[in-house]
Protein backbone atom coordinates (compact mmCIF):
# COMPACT_ATOMS: atom_id res chain seq x y z
CA UNK A 1 0.00 0.00 0.00
CA UNK A 2 1.25 3.43 -0.90
CA UNK A 3 1.73 5.50 2.23
CA UNK A 4 1.06 9.22 2.53
CA UNK A 5 4.63 10.18 3.37
CA UNK A 6 5.10 12.98 0.87
CA UNK A 7 7.19 10.65 -1.30
CA UNK A 8 5.46 10.03 -4.63
CA UNK A 9 3.56 6.76 -4.81
CA UNK A 10 5.30 5.58 -7.96
CA UNK A 11 8.67 5.84 -6.19
CA UNK A 12 7.35 3.90 -3.20
CA UNK A 13 6.06 1.15 -5.49
CA UNK A 14 9.32 1.05 -7.46
CA UNK A 15 11.28 0.83 -4.19
CA UNK A 16 9.15 -2.06 -2.95
CA UNK A 17 9.37 -4.00 -6.22
CA UNK A 18 13.11 -3.32 -6.41
CA UNK A 19 13.53 -4.74 -2.89
CA UNK A 20 11.54 -7.84 -3.88
CA UNK A 21 13.74 -8.33 -6.95
CA UNK A 22 17.00 -7.82 -5.09
CA UNK A 23 15.77 -9.88 -2.15
CA UNK A 24 14.92 -12.81 -4.41
CA UNK A 25 11.18 -12.98 -3.81
CA UNK A 26 10.80 -11.93 -7.45
CA UNK A 27 13.36 -14.18 -9.13
CA UNK A 28 14.82 -13.69 -12.62
CA UNK A 29 12.31 -14.75 -15.27
CA UNK A 30 9.37 -14.26 -12.91
CA UNK A 31 6.55 -12.16 -14.36
CA UNK A 32 5.47 -9.11 -12.43
CA UNK A 33 1.79 -9.08 -11.54
CA UNK A 34 -0.32 -7.25 -14.11
CA UNK A 35 -0.67 -3.47 -13.90
CA UNK A 36 -4.23 -3.92 -12.65
CA UNK A 37 -3.10 -6.38 -9.97
CA UNK A 38 -0.31 -4.06 -8.82
CA UNK A 39 -2.71 -1.11 -8.76
CA UNK A 40 -5.05 -3.10 -6.51
CA UNK A 41 -2.20 -4.40 -4.34
CA UNK A 42 -0.76 -0.92 -3.77
CA UNK A 43 -4.12 0.88 -3.83
CA UNK A 44 -2.82 3.15 -6.58
CA UNK A 45 -3.91 4.24 -10.03
CA UNK A 46 -2.82 2.42 -13.18
CA UNK A 47 -0.73 5.41 -14.27
CA UNK A 48 1.17 5.44 -10.96
CA UNK A 49 1.93 1.73 -11.32
CA UNK A 50 3.03 2.19 -14.94
CA UNK A 51 5.46 4.93 -13.87
CA UNK A 52 6.89 2.64 -11.17
CA UNK A 53 7.40 -0.20 -13.64
CA UNK A 54 8.93 2.30 -16.08
CA UNK A 55 11.55 3.18 -13.50
CA UNK A 56 12.44 -0.49 -13.08
CA UNK A 57 12.68 -0.85 -16.86
CA UNK A 58 15.04 2.13 -17.05
CA UNK A 59 17.16 0.58 -14.32
CA UNK A 60 17.33 -2.66 -16.30
CA UNK A 61 15.68 -4.71 -13.56
CA UNK A 62 12.67 -5.76 -15.63
CA UNK A 63 11.98 -6.22 -19.30
CA UNK A 64 8.69 -6.08 -21.14
CA UNK A 65 7.68 -8.67 -23.70
CA UNK A 66 4.96 -7.51 -26.04
CA UNK A 67 1.73 -9.37 -25.36
CA UNK A 68 3.25 -11.45 -22.56
CA UNK A 69 3.96 -9.05 -19.70
CA UNK A 70 6.86 -7.64 -17.74
CA UNK A 71 9.49 -10.03 -16.39
CA UNK A 72 12.29 -9.76 -13.87
CA UNK A 73 15.48 -9.56 -15.84
CA UNK A 74 18.37 -11.89 -15.13
CA UNK A 75 20.99 -9.74 -13.41
CA UNK A 76 23.63 -11.23 -15.69
CA UNK A 77 21.70 -9.78 -18.64
CA UNK A 78 21.06 -6.40 -17.02
CA UNK A 79 23.12 -3.61 -18.52
CA UNK A 80 25.90 -2.34 -16.30
CA UNK A 81 24.90 1.01 -14.91
CA UNK A 82 27.30 3.79 -15.69
CA UNK A 83 26.45 5.60 -12.49
CA UNK A 84 29.24 8.17 -12.73
CA UNK A 85 28.21 9.02 -16.28
CA UNK A 86 24.57 9.33 -15.29
CA UNK A 87 25.42 11.59 -12.35
CA UNK A 88 27.54 13.81 -14.59
CA UNK A 89 24.73 13.99 -17.13
CA UNK A 90 22.17 14.83 -14.43
CA UNK A 91 24.39 17.53 -12.96
CA UNK A 92 24.80 19.08 -16.39
CA UNK A 93 21.04 19.01 -16.97
CA UNK A 94 20.35 20.58 -13.56
CA UNK A 95 22.95 23.29 -14.20
CA UNK A 96 21.38 24.03 -17.59
CA UNK A 97 17.89 24.18 -16.06
CA UNK A 98 19.11 26.46 -13.26
CA UNK A 99 20.62 28.86 -15.80
CA UNK A 100 17.44 28.85 -17.89
CA UNK A 101 15.31 29.43 -14.80
CA UNK A 102 17.51 32.33 -13.74
CA UNK A 103 17.05 33.95 -17.18
CA UNK A 104 13.26 33.49 -17.02
CA UNK A 105 13.11 34.91 -13.50
CA UNK A 106 15.20 37.90 -14.59
CA UNK A 107 12.92 38.53 -17.57
CA UNK A 108 9.86 38.19 -15.35
CA UNK A 109 11.27 40.62 -12.79
CA UNK A 110 12.11 43.12 -15.54
CA UNK A 111 8.66 42.74 -17.06
CA UNK A 112 6.96 43.21 -13.70
CA UNK A 113 9.07 46.30 -12.93
CA UNK A 114 8.16 47.91 -16.25
CA UNK A 115 4.46 47.24 -15.71
CA UNK A 116 4.38 48.59 -12.16
CA UNK A 117 6.10 51.78 -13.36
CA UNK A 118 3.29 52.56 -15.79
CA UNK A 119 0.61 54.96 -14.78
CA UNK A 120 -3.04 54.01 -15.14
CA UNK A 121 -5.06 56.05 -17.56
Amino acid sequence: MVEKTGRPGYLQIADDLREQIRGGSLAPGTPLPSTAQLAEQYDASLSVVKMAVGILRNEGLVIGQQGKGVFVRDTDQAPAADLAGEVTELRSAVRDLAERLARVEKQLATSTTHRSGRSSR
